[in-house]
């Protein structure tokens, strides 16, 4: 293959020009790039392994741009991205400057709708199709869901409303089940056992595979296999999505290219809501991967295909993640009433080793984060202490079940939010930027953020002994790398710590020198805040509650210096800061105020360490935000409490 078809695809419209017999190469040669491209980046691998014949099908038959796919969560995008102009900046997936890992509209015209988050797909096709007829348009809309994200509801509300007419009109979209059974942790609920049975089923199997049996090698082979995967099987039937108002399909091999481009083309010309299940298998084409479709979910780094992953020579930094999977046992051992939850986040939120040690504790619900948040509400009511595990960028997809049904009724409920802060190559869609903003708001709600491992894992314990909706947030990855005590030890409620003191405001030389700073470091901010305090001779406060806030604290803070520096990796707006700036206002105090965190924008995807520094949030960045507002003014400054 000297002449690699791959290097001739530059846009779908080149795909269209090759013959039905060259597909297969160019799958073959699609999953290849693919493997090879995410061995030297990281990124997202078995699913996108899983999707190269169905996205190659899906840009052969339909007339994209025009036709538009939308893409469930996105992680199987990779080689919609390679076959859609973007082949020669795979080798910046990811990375900062460089492309992204999930659909974004403004990267190309092939991305019809960002994503990031699962089951948003059938809503936004919804929505096209009906555009397309208000319009008068005649343009086709696919759905790409997987069996994963079929799990929330928001993915039923969509099929409830699509399924139907409105106004007369009935919107042309395809949904495609990528049927994979593979979320990124083992699919859990009713309706995964609904597809498994339909895939399982003695007496389907045996007819299909009995009447291609009898007609193998005859003229009417092709036709009874062309005759099973374009029309609806006479043994499975479809009957969920037939009672939405869809036409079902399915289910086919999503690995044949033969059997699914005639499927999709008869599909595409059909009026009305069309369903069509697909069965792929996650990694398929990469044996590694086929055989530990969960390791190979995604790649953290480089590695090599021949080999595969391999543990580094050097143990790394335990993770917060860890750090909390391990108190999460222990706190279970001493407390029979801990229950903990997760949306489908178990190798995520580090559950694994409390699932295999607690099973009747342990709740995995699916892709479903309104409901974890009530299914913990209903468990408080009866005396139980929940633990939801879920990531700070999902907490908000269940915030109204966060105010109605916990904070309101004050329920005992430990929310335990990973992915605070930037998280690096994911970007924008999965950082976790707002949880201080949108859970501090909140009546009865207390918000934690300790600063490092060890004070993770002790505010993890006073969250579960509080009597009342707490939040405990921390970031991705390690820390400093900490001591962690076994003993646990509750932390003073609501009060921070002082962790370094300016040599001016203990001599209390104010007005003969430069001004007095204070910072108020807010989660692991406090180690960089540290560093830049060092060289601005200034005080730091560890405040570790952003609600309740140690109001005593910042008063005495106030009152002792000429200027306050709050620091957080969160939204400045709404954040930590703000609640400063509100208690000072309570208290009647007037001091200048800087407010650190991340700015009011979508960051996008990059080494978090960098994201960081371009926020101005590493000690360099806090030490020169700090001289350019108060150091570098003339005269001094003066708090009012010392004027």
């Amino acid at each position: 293959m000297s002449d690699k078809l791959l290097n001739t695809i530059d846009s779908p419209a080149d795909l269209r020009r090759l013959t039905r017999a060259q597909l297969p190469q160019l799958a073959d040669e699609l999953r290849n790039y693919v493997l090879d491209s995410v061995a030297k980046t990281g990124g997202h691998l078995g699913s996108n392994l899983g999707t190269v014949e169905l996205t190659v099908a899906l840009h052969y038959v339909y007339n994209t741009p025009e036709d538009r796919l939308v893409w469930d969560v996105g992680h199987q995008t990779y080689p919609h991205k390679v076959l859609t102009g973007r082949r020669d900046r795979m080798d910046g997936l990811r990375q900062l400057g460089g492309i992204s890992g999930f659909p974004r509209r403004d990267e190309s015209e092939y991305d019809t709708f960002g994503t990031g988050h699962s089951s948003t797909s059938i809503s936004a096709a919804h929505g096209m199709a009906m555009a397309a007829k208000l319009k008068g348009e005649s343009r086709r809309v696919v759905a790409i869901i997987g069996d994963g994200s079929m799990t929330a509801g928001m993915a039923f509300e969509a099929l409830n409303n699509a399924g139907v007419a409105h106004g007369g009109l009935m919107g042309d979209v395809l949904v495609i089940l990528n049927d994979n059974d593979m979320s990124i942790s083992p699919p859990v609920g009713a309706l995964n056992k609904y597809f498994t049975r339909l895939m399982s089923g003695k007496f389907y199997a045996a007819a299909r595979e009995g009447a291609k049996s009898v007609l193998k090698n005859t003229p009417l082979y092709e036709l009874a296999r062309r005759f099973e995967e374009h029309t609806k099987g006479m043994f499975v039937p479809g009957t969920i999505f037939e009672e939405f108002g869809f036409n079902y399909v399915g289910p086919i091999d999503g690995h044949d290219l033969e059997a699914l481009i005639p499927t999709l083309e008869n599909l595409r010309d059909k009026k009305g809501p069309q369903f069509l299940h697909v069965v792929t298998k996650k990694g398929a084409g990469y044996k590694l991967a086929e055989a530990d479709p969960v390791k190979y979910h995604a790649a953290s780094g480089k590695f090599d295909p021949a080999v595969g992953f391999v543990k580094p020579a050097t143990p790394p930094k335990k993770t917060f993640t860890q750090v909390f999977g391990e108190w999460l046992c222990d706190m279970a051992e001493r407390d029979p009433k801990l229950v903990a939850i997760t949306p489908a986040m178990r190798e995520g939120s580090g559950m694994v080793e409390f699932h295999q040690r607690f099973p009747t504790r342990y709740y995995d619900v699916g892709i479903a984060e309104q409901h974890a948040v009530t299914f913990a509400a209903g468990l408080a009511c009866e005396g139980l202490k929940p633990v939801v595990a879920i990531y700070s960028t999902f907490l908000q997809r269940g915030y109204d079940q966060l105010v109605h049904d916990v904070a309101l009724q004050n329920l005992p409920v430990l929310f335990a939010l990973d992915r605070a802060g930037l998280v690096g190559a994911d970007g924008a869609t999965h950082a976790g930027n707002y949880d201080i903003a949108f859970t501090r708001c909140i009546p009865n709600m207390s918000v934690l953020v300790p600063a490092d491992e060890n004070e993770c894992r002790q505010a993890l314990y006073t969250g579960h002994l509080h009597q009342g909706p707490v939040t405990v947030r921390y970031p991705r990855g390690a820390g400093i790398g900490a001591e962690i005590r076994a003993e646990m030890l509750a932390l003073p409620w609501g009060k921070g710590e002082m962790r370094r003191h300016s040599a001016q405001a203990q001599a209390q030389t104010h007005g003969r020198g430069a001004p007095r700073i204070a910072i108020l470091a807010f989660g692991p901010l406090l180690y960089p805040a540290l560093q830049a305090a060092e060289a601005l001779d200034a005080s730091v406060a560890n405040m570790r509650f952003v609600k309740p806030l140690d109001a005593e604290l910042v008063a005495e803070l106030a009152r002792s210096h000429d200027a306050l520096v709050c620091v957080e990796d969160s939204c400045v707006m709404g954040g930590a800061g703000s609640a400063v700036a509100e208690a000072l206002n309570a208290l009647g105090l007037s001091v200048p105020l800087l407010q650190l965190g991340l700015p009011d924008t979508c960051i996008e995807h990059g080494d978090p360490v960098k994201l960081m520094a371009q926020c101005g949030l590493d000690a360099a960045g806090i030490e020169q935000s700090v001289r350019q507002r108060f150091l570098n003014q003339a005269p001094a400054l003066r708090s009012v409490a010392n004027e």
